[in-house]
Protein backbone atom coordinates (compact mmCIF):
# COMPACT_ATOMS: atom_id res chain seq x y z
CA UNK A 1 0.00 0.00 0.00
CA UNK A 2 2.74 2.73 1.04
CA UNK A 3 4.32 1.19 -2.10
CA UNK A 4 1.68 2.47 -4.29
CA UNK A 5 1.48 5.67 -2.25
CA UNK A 6 5.13 6.82 -2.86
CA UNK A 7 4.50 6.06 -6.51
CA UNK A 8 1.09 8.64 -6.93
CA UNK A 9 3.08 11.24 -5.40
CA UNK A 10 6.05 10.88 -7.65
CA UNK A 11 3.54 10.81 -10.44
CA UNK A 12 1.75 13.81 -9.45
CA UNK A 13 5.26 15.88 -9.05
CA UNK A 14 6.10 14.65 -12.64
CA UNK A 15 2.72 16.58 -13.73
CA UNK A 16 3.61 19.92 -12.24
CA UNK A 17 0.47 19.73 -9.52
CA UNK A 18 3.19 20.58 -6.53
CA UNK A 19 1.03 22.94 -4.04
CA UNK A 20 3.88 25.53 -3.96
CA UNK A 21 3.82 26.14 -7.97
CA UNK A 22 0.05 26.27 -7.91
CA UNK A 23 0.29 28.69 -4.68
CA UNK A 24 3.26 31.05 -6.71
CA UNK A 25 0.79 30.30 -10.37
CA UNK A 26 -2.29 31.70 -8.23
CA UNK A 27 -0.12 34.93 -6.84
CA UNK A 28 1.16 35.46 -10.33
CA UNK A 29 -1.92 37.62 -11.85
CA UNK A 30 -1.89 39.52 -8.33
CA UNK A 31 1.47 41.13 -8.68
CA UNK A 32 0.84 41.40 -12.61
CA UNK A 33 -2.03 43.83 -11.33
CA UNK A 34 0.38 45.76 -9.22
CA UNK A 35 2.59 46.22 -12.24
CA UNK A 36 4.52 49.53 -11.99
CA UNK A 37 4.77 49.93 -15.64
CA UNK A 38 1.12 49.89 -15.79
CA UNK A 39 0.51 52.84 -13.47
CA UNK A 40 3.22 54.83 -15.39
CA UNK A 41 1.42 54.59 -18.44
CA UNK A 42 -2.10 56.39 -17.02
CA UNK A 43 -0.27 58.69 -14.71
CA UNK A 44 1.70 61.21 -17.70
CA UNK A 45 -2.34 61.18 -19.34
CA UNK A 46 -3.30 62.81 -15.93
CA UNK A 47 -0.97 65.03 -15.49
CA UNK A 48 -0.72 66.31 -18.88
CA UNK A 49 -4.40 66.65 -18.99
CA UNK A 50 -4.43 68.71 -15.52
CA UNK A 51 -2.01 70.87 -17.34
CA UNK A 52 -4.03 71.54 -20.25
CA UNK A 53 -6.78 72.31 -18.55
CA UNK A 54 -4.34 74.49 -16.51
CA UNK A 55 -3.40 76.95 -20.06
CA UNK A 56 -6.72 77.02 -20.87
CA UNK A 57 -8.16 78.50 -17.69
CA UNK A 58 -4.88 80.98 -17.51
CA UNK A 59 -4.01 82.39 -20.35
CA UNK A 60 -1.24 84.85 -19.83
CA UNK A 61 -2.01 86.84 -23.14
CA UNK A 62 -5.23 87.71 -22.16
CA UNK A 63 -4.23 89.25 -19.09
CA UNK A 64 -1.70 91.31 -20.46
CA UNK A 65 -3.97 92.14 -23.18
CA UNK A 66 -4.21 96.23 -23.33
CA UNK A 67 -7.91 97.66 -23.99
CA UNK A 68 -8.03 99.96 -27.16
CA UNK A 69 -7.99 103.42 -26.28
CA UNK A 70 -9.05 104.74 -29.89
CA UNK A 71 -7.35 107.50 -31.79
CA UNK A 72 -5.67 110.30 -29.55
CA UNK A 73 -5.15 112.84 -32.48
CA UNK A 74 -7.97 114.77 -33.76
CA UNK A 75 -7.76 117.07 -36.77
CA UNK A 76 -8.39 120.67 -34.77
CA UNK A 77 -10.27 122.23 -37.93
CA UNK A 78 -12.86 120.01 -37.76
CA UNK A 79 -13.26 119.73 -34.30
CA UNK A 80 -16.62 121.31 -33.14
CA UNK A 81 -16.91 124.08 -30.77
CA UNK A 82 -19.45 124.99 -28.68
CA UNK A 83 -19.68 128.03 -26.10
CA UNK A 84 -22.56 129.92 -24.36
CA UNK A 85 -24.44 132.99 -25.62
CA UNK A 86 -22.90 134.38 -22.69
CA UNK A 87 -19.53 133.32 -23.80
CA UNK A 88 -19.67 134.32 -27.48
CA UNK A 89 -20.71 137.97 -26.21
CA UNK A 90 -17.65 138.62 -24.21
CA UNK A 91 -15.27 137.09 -26.77
CA UNK A 92 -16.54 139.27 -29.86
CA UNK A 93 -17.18 142.34 -30.61
CA UNK A 94 -21.05 143.36 -30.66
CA UNK A 95 -21.37 143.84 -34.65
CA UNK A 96 -19.29 140.21 -34.62
CA UNK A 97 -22.13 138.50 -32.49
CA UNK A 98 -24.79 140.52 -34.65
CA UNK A 99 -23.64 138.78 -37.94
CA UNK A 100 -21.96 135.78 -36.90
CA UNK A 101 -24.48 134.32 -34.41
CA UNK A 102 -27.90 136.28 -35.02
CA UNK A 103 -26.55 135.84 -38.98
CA UNK A 104 -26.83 139.91 -39.52
CA UNK A 105 -25.21 141.49 -42.56
CA UNK A 106 -22.95 144.36 -42.84
CA UNK A 107 -23.61 147.28 -44.70
CA UNK A 108 -22.78 147.11 -48.21
CA UNK A 109 -18.43 148.70 -48.74
CA UNK A 110 -18.66 148.92 -45.13
CA UNK A 111 -16.30 146.26 -44.63
CA UNK A 112 -12.49 146.39 -43.72
CA UNK A 113 -11.50 143.77 -46.29
CA UNK A 114 -13.64 145.11 -49.56
CA UNK A 115 -10.65 146.56 -51.28
CA UNK A 116 -7.82 144.09 -49.23
CA UNK A 117 -5.10 142.68 -51.98
CA UNK A 118 -3.14 141.84 -48.49
CA UNK A 119 -1.39 138.29 -49.68
CA UNK A 120 -3.05 135.80 -46.39
CA UNK A 121 -4.88 133.78 -45.19
CA UNK A 122 -8.84 134.44 -44.38
CA UNK A 123 -9.85 132.66 -40.81
CA UNK A 124 -13.20 132.78 -39.21
CA UNK A 125 -13.30 135.30 -36.24
CA UNK A 126 -14.63 133.23 -33.88
CA UNK A 127 -12.68 130.36 -34.39
CA UNK A 128 -9.79 130.72 -36.72
CA UNK A 129 -10.84 128.16 -38.82
CA UNK A 130 -9.45 128.65 -42.27
CA UNK A 131 -11.36 129.85 -44.61
CA UNK A 132 -10.17 131.42 -47.60
CA UNK A 133 -6.82 131.96 -49.31
CA UNK A 134 -6.07 135.73 -50.71
CA UNK A 135 -5.67 134.49 -54.11
CA UNK A 136 -9.38 133.20 -54.62
CA UNK A 137 -10.42 136.77 -53.77
CA UNK A 138 -11.78 138.72 -56.42
CA UNK A 139 -13.81 142.06 -56.88
CA UNK A 140 -17.45 141.62 -57.59
CA UNK A 141 -18.49 144.85 -56.99
CA UNK A 142 -21.39 143.57 -54.85
CA UNK A 143 -20.60 145.77 -51.78
CA UNK A 144 -18.55 142.76 -49.60
CA UNK A 145 -15.86 140.28 -50.04
CA UNK A 146 -16.00 138.11 -52.79
CA UNK A 147 -14.01 134.93 -53.08
CA UNK A 148 -14.69 132.17 -55.85
CA UNK A 149 -13.69 129.27 -53.37
CA UNK A 150 -13.09 128.24 -50.09
CA UNK A 151 -9.81 126.61 -48.64
CA UNK A 152 -9.82 123.12 -49.46
CA UNK A 153 -11.07 121.38 -45.73
CA UNK A 154 -12.56 124.92 -44.61
CA UNK A 155 -15.36 122.58 -43.61
CA UNK A 156 -18.54 125.08 -44.46
CA UNK A 157 -21.92 124.17 -43.81
CA UNK A 158 -24.53 125.17 -47.13
CA UNK A 159 -28.21 126.15 -45.64
CA UNK A 160 -30.93 127.09 -47.16
CA UNK A 161 -32.17 130.43 -46.40
CA UNK A 162 -35.62 132.08 -47.65
CA UNK A 163 -35.16 135.18 -45.15
CA UNK A 164 -36.16 138.57 -46.57
CA UNK A 165 -38.70 136.78 -49.34
CA UNK A 166 -35.19 135.51 -51.04
CA UNK A 167 -34.10 132.32 -51.85
CA UNK A 168 -30.40 132.07 -50.84
CA UNK A 169 -27.65 129.57 -49.96
CA UNK A 170 -26.25 130.53 -46.72
CA UNK A 171 -22.74 129.69 -45.61
CA UNK A 172 -21.42 129.32 -41.95
CA UNK A 173 -18.21 127.31 -40.58
CA UNK A 174 -18.90 124.36 -39.74
CA UNK A 175 -16.54 124.34 -36.88
CA UNK A 176 -18.02 127.00 -34.67
CA UNK A 177 -21.61 126.94 -36.86
CA UNK A 178 -20.73 131.15 -37.21
CA UNK A 179 -22.53 132.39 -39.92
CA UNK A 180 -20.28 133.77 -42.47
CA UNK A 181 -22.26 134.97 -45.70
CA UNK A 182 -24.16 133.62 -48.85
CA UNK A 183 -22.92 131.53 -52.10
CA UNK A 184 -24.04 132.53 -55.55
CA UNK A 185 -23.01 130.72 -58.75
CA UNK A 186 -22.76 134.04 -60.85
CA UNK A 187 -18.84 133.88 -60.07
CA UNK A 188 -15.92 133.89 -62.33
CA UNK A 189 -14.16 130.71 -63.50
CA UNK A 190 -13.27 128.06 -62.48
CA UNK A 191 -15.44 127.26 -60.20
CA UNK A 192 -18.67 129.84 -61.65
CA UNK A 193 -19.02 130.42 -57.60
CA UNK A 194 -19.22 133.79 -55.48
CA UNK A 195 -18.72 133.80 -51.98
CA UNK A 196 -20.00 136.73 -50.73
CA UNK A 197 -18.74 137.28 -46.86
CA UNK A 198 -19.38 139.94 -44.37
CA UNK A 199 -15.75 141.52 -43.07
CA UNK A 200 -16.26 141.28 -39.86
CA UNK A 201 -17.15 137.57 -39.81
CA UNK A 202 -13.00 137.16 -40.95
CA UNK A 203 -9.72 137.76 -39.78
CA UNK A 204 -6.71 138.38 -41.94
CA UNK A 205 -3.22 136.44 -41.31
CA UNK A 206 -1.40 137.79 -43.55
CA UNK A 207 1.79 136.08 -45.02
CA UNK A 208 5.28 136.45 -44.07
CA UNK A 209 6.50 137.18 -47.52
CA UNK A 210 4.72 139.89 -49.58
CA UNK A 211 4.72 140.48 -53.10
CA UNK A 212 6.99 144.04 -53.73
Amino acid sequence: MRHHLLHLAAALTLLGCSPQRATEESAAPEVSAGNPATLQTGSPELVGDASLESGLTSDPMSKNADPDHGAEMTDKSSEKIVKTDAEWRAQLSPEAYRITREAGTERRFSGKYEYETTVGTYRCICCENDLFRSDAKFDSGCGWPSFFEPLEGANLVELHDSSHGMVRTEIRCARCDAHLGHVFNDGPPPTGLRYCINSVALNLDPDEEQPQ
